[in-house]
């Protein structure tokens, strides 16, 4: 066995291409596109190694093309939720011995097979299966899911270093060491972030933990590549489990066994609230205290102040709301605005809105994609007809929506004189921003607003240029968000930079892409070696 002190290449962000007319990034994935479209994938199951199929084949559509075909995935049932659950216990013994840097070395080489020969293959499923343009795509599903693999390994080699104090005079010799968790974890990922499919999966698995991974249905397609990448990069057999259930059925046998763990989860905070109730229901069944972190919902507000300048905010608003639909979990959707800057800025927000293209992601013109699936586009939808039905709410730009030939949704601004209005309080996750604009004189007021407006904290934006107005943000919002941005939109957090999550409805605010994350998937052990034991139970105070 290997006895030196091993030092992992220093984590550095992967820089994202540019994909600009030109550069040959931009002609290698378009001919990726076009090779991975042109071939239908069928995604099994992986299960202790083995690829698993099943009688029932689920087709796999472009959300932007529904007419295509990319492929197919095999649906699984409750006796793969069981074959996972044992997989991964039997593979728990030998990866929990496996040294941590050999572990290491398998992420660190997934970072490079993303960011190397997969990355075009990587952007083409994700842009293909989830609909994202070619930078939504580069940055998370190449660039931050390589973050989150190498930086990860960093803050485990910082977490292993951390140690107790060992006196010399006292003989005494203290350690800790950071073993896995008692059992397996389970890790329930969402469609709209490639990145959060692995690393929520990648955490636990990198501290020795065997899991059981079960993939939004709207995300299999770089799912299925995705598990090949950790194939290739190396990782063992039942290690991580990729299994193609309904949530329920997973969910029924998971948190009813003994040996449960864990939950790693991005998703609704409706889903969130139910998984743990019922873990609370079944704790006297499990073996430990099942440790459960979870990413959930958004209600997220960009405030500017009167300082503010008019097209910085406008950029921010379009970025921030329309940027891949708006079903970030951290998209801007509702935003106070100061009355003296509403006219030019209604003016410059109109006329941005209505350069925006919409489509197929295979036109590198297009700026949006279409949303997920049908039922994100009826939900959507929905709300917008509630505005356009409302005495209390105007749309001044967008309203439209499409899905004879995938789920087009415009991007939509709704204006409301009611800061309580249902799209200023309820969760869209969609391409819908409402504003609500506000007296001048009327800003800490606002914020005591935004502040009590939504049971949602993940994150929210101020845009000032007086430095006083926004120091009184960050006082009075100082809950209200988990990551807060000054002049900048609430969006696109960095791994190693601004380490993600919220809480209040948002979710525990572990904080993805840090430290704090992984020390979720450790049970600490502590030791103490005495060198030198007493042989006489007496104190000096008792001569």
């Amino acid at each position: 066995m290997a006895n030196a002190y091993f030092t992992p290449p220093p984590a550095v962000n992967e820089p994202s291409l540019s994909y600009a007319p030109g550069t040959p990034e931009r002609e290698a994935l378009k001919e990726t596109l076009k090779a991975m479209k042109a071939e239908q994938r069928d995604v099994p199951m992986t299960i202790g190694g083995k690829k698993i199929t099943t009688d029932t084949k689920i087709a796999m559509h472009p959300p932007h093309e529904l007419k295509h075909t990319l492929g197919h995935y095999y649906k699984g049932g409750p006796e793969h939720v069981n074959m996972a659950i044992d997989a991964a216990l039997e593979a728990k013994p030998a990866w929990e011995a496996m040294p941590w840097q050999e572990r290491a070395a398998i992420f660190l080489r997934a970072a490079d097979l993303i960011s190397g020969p997969y990355r075009y293959k990587m952007n083409a499923a994700t842009m293909l299966g989830q609909s994202k343009t070619p930078h939504q795509s580069e940055i998370e599903a190449v660039a931050e899911i390589a973050d989150f693999f190498r930086f990860n390994v960093q803050y485990m080699t910082e977490m292993y270093e951390d140690q107790p104090l060992s006196e010399p005079e006292s003989a005494i010799w203290n350690r800790v060491e950071y073993r896995p968790l008692e059992g397996f974890v389970f890790a329930i990922t969402p469609f709209n972030f490639t990145a959060i499919a692995g690393n929520l999966p990648g955490a636990p698995a990198l501290l020795g933990n065997t899991v059981v991974w079960k993939p939004a249905e709207t995300q299999i397609y770089s799912a299925g590549l995705l598990m090949e990448v950790l194939e290739a990069a190396g990782l063992p057999d039942g290690v991580i489990n990729l299994v193609l259930v309904d949530g329920p059925v997973a969910g029924d046998i998971i948190f009813e066994h003994k040996d449960f763990a864990g939950l790693h989860f991005t998703g609704s905070t409706k889903v969130f609230q139910s998984l743990w109730q019922t873990i609370g229901k079944n704790l006297p069944k499990y073996r430990s205290y099942p440790r459960i972190v979870g990413e959930t919902g958004g209600k997220d507000f960009l405030v500017m102040h009167p300082s503010s300048d008019v097209q910085q905010v406008v950029t921010a608003l379009v970025r921030g709301a329309y940027e891949y639909q708006g079903q970030k979990c951290s998209a801007a959707s509702r935003a106070y605005l100061p009355k003296s800057k509403w006219p030019a800025l209604k003016e410059a927000l109109i006329r941005d809105i209505k350069t925006v293209k919409m489509g197929t992601v295979e036109d590198f013109s297009n700026f949006m994609g279409a949303v997920i699936d049908e039922r994100a586009f009826d939900k959507i939808a929905n709300y917008i007809e509630i505005a356009k039905k409302s005495d209390e709410a105007e749309i001044i730009v967008g309203g439209g929506y499409d899905k004879s030939e995938g789920y087009f949704i415009e991007p939509t601004v709704i204006v409301t004189g009611n800061p309580h209005f249902t799209t200023m309080e309820e969760e869209i996750f969609g391409p819908v921003l409402t504003i609500y604009v506000y007296e001048d004189e009327d800003f800490e007021a606002t914020l005591d607003l935004v502040d009590s407006t939504s049971p949602y904290a993940l994150t929210g934006a101020v845009f000032s240029n007086d430095r006083y107005a926004a120091h009184k943000a960050i006082e009075r919002l100082r809950h209200s968000a988990g990551n807060f941005y000054i002049n900048d939109k609430p969006t696109g957090a960095v791994v190693g930079q601004q380490p993600f999550g919220g809480a209040r409805g948002s979710g525990t605010n572990d904080k993805a892409g840090s430290i704090i994350n992984l020390y979720r998937w450790v049970s600490a052990r502590s030791i103490k070696e005495n060198f030198n034991p007493p042989s006489d139970y007496r104190y000096p105070y008792m001569g």
